[in-house]
């Protein structure tokens, strides 16, 4: 019998595929858009309930609990909505169910790191796409690919620029397979966005997680709407199972009971994410226009000046040479005390 190592057992493709990163020695986390202002509290005392419940048994199949809960807040019906471990579990099933193996996905370059990697996971061919010159969304060059599936990001991550309805309404009426457009930083952006509309249209997917806003990253909490044939055929492409009891008994309460506690972090995010952006052109730079809870600051001096913050033991994301930007960073909104700790280094680099 010929036994095979893991190298020889994986697939080629794999290879090419990078892995994710864990770990941290930091004290402060400006790199990951959470929510710096922490869970909150009707959320906090659902987890507590759960734990003193035990967690012997199954959790509902596809979380019948938060489908609920997003479809009241939405308008529509319980069927047109997808439960998901966080949106990136409902992208990755999205993509295997409604493409083929070698088949393409558009998408705006630079975006969500990880939709390439989903897309190369599951068979298919990513097709970047660069942004216009207001780093928006180039609705002509996306729609040419003529790609199975579209993928949006609006507000846009990394680059915290969100693309006009319109443009997005051009996608949704010419794209010739699914659009999937990606709401993670909706809260933020003062928009209605897609959610309510995507059910009456037959190729749409809307993605939101309450990873930013809502304060529950670690929870791993994500949800979607779409038509009911669209929601039916993501489920039957995974397993049940793909929500904990206690990540959706949290989520339940944050949706319900949180609300104002969560438009209220909301709005301070943004207020702060302001004043960052004031601070910041003060000393020669010059962030993006964002409607996120982060800031995009392009800088050749990137690199140094998260450095200088990582020996403070705080992180933010250095990015090197993003396409049609260059160097920048990508800082996330929080308490103020910890953004006088980003003007600091970047007072200390920049002098």
């Amino acid at each position: 019998m010929i036994r095979r190592t893991a190298d020889q057992l994986a697939r080629p493709d794999f290879a090419t595929i990078p892995r994710y990163g864990s770990g941290s020695e930091i004290a402060v986390n400006l790199s990951d858009n959470t929510n710096l202002w922490g869970t909150p509290p009707a959320a906090r005392a659902a987890l507590a309930r759960g734990a003193a419940g035990g967690a012997a048994g199954y959790p509902d199949l596809y979380g019948r609990d938060l489908k609920n809960v997003v479809a009241e807040r939405a308008g529509i019906a319980p069927e047109c909505v997808v439960t998901g471990n966080g949106s990136d579990d409902i992208l990755d099933c999205a993509i295997r169910a409604f493409a083929d193996h070698g088949d393409r996905i558009a998408h705006p370059d630079p975006t969500f790191v990880m939709l390439p990697v989903f897309s190369r996971i599951n068979g298919v061919v990513p097709v970047p796409v660069p942004l216009n010159d207001r780093f928006e969304m180039d609705v002509d060059a996306l729609l040419v690919t003529e790609a199975r599936i579209i993928y949006l990001c609006s507000p846009n991550n990394p680059t915290s620029t969100a693309t006009p309805a319109a443009a997005i309404r051009r996608v949704i009426a010419e794209a010739p397979g699914l659009v999937i457009i990606d709401e993670a930083y909706a809260e933020f952006s003062g928009e209605p966005g897609f959610l309510s509309e995507a059910p009456g249209f037959d190729r749409v997917l809307v993605c939101r997680t309450l990873s930013k806003a809502y304060g529950l990253a670690g929870l791993r909490v994500g949800y979607g709407t779409a038509s009911a044939r669209i929601v039916e055929t993501i489920e039957r492409s995974r397993g049940p199972y793909k929500l904990n009891s206690l990540a959706e008994a949290a989520a339940v309460a944050a949706m319900t009971d949180d609300r104002d506690w969560v438009a209220a972090r909301a709005a301070d995010a943004v207020t702060n994410r302001n004043r960052l952006a004031t601070e910041l052109r003060a000393l020669g730079l010059m962030p993006l226009e964002s409607a996120t809870n982060f800031l995009c600051v392009p800088t050749p001096k990137a690199t140094a000046i998260a450095a200088v913050l990582r020996t403070r033991g705080v992180s933010v994301r250095a990015f090197e040479n993003l396409p049609g930007i260059g160097d920048a960073l990508r800082i996330t909104a929080a308490p103020w005390e910890l953004m006088q700790l980003v003007v600091d280094a970047v007072s200390e680099v920049t002098d």
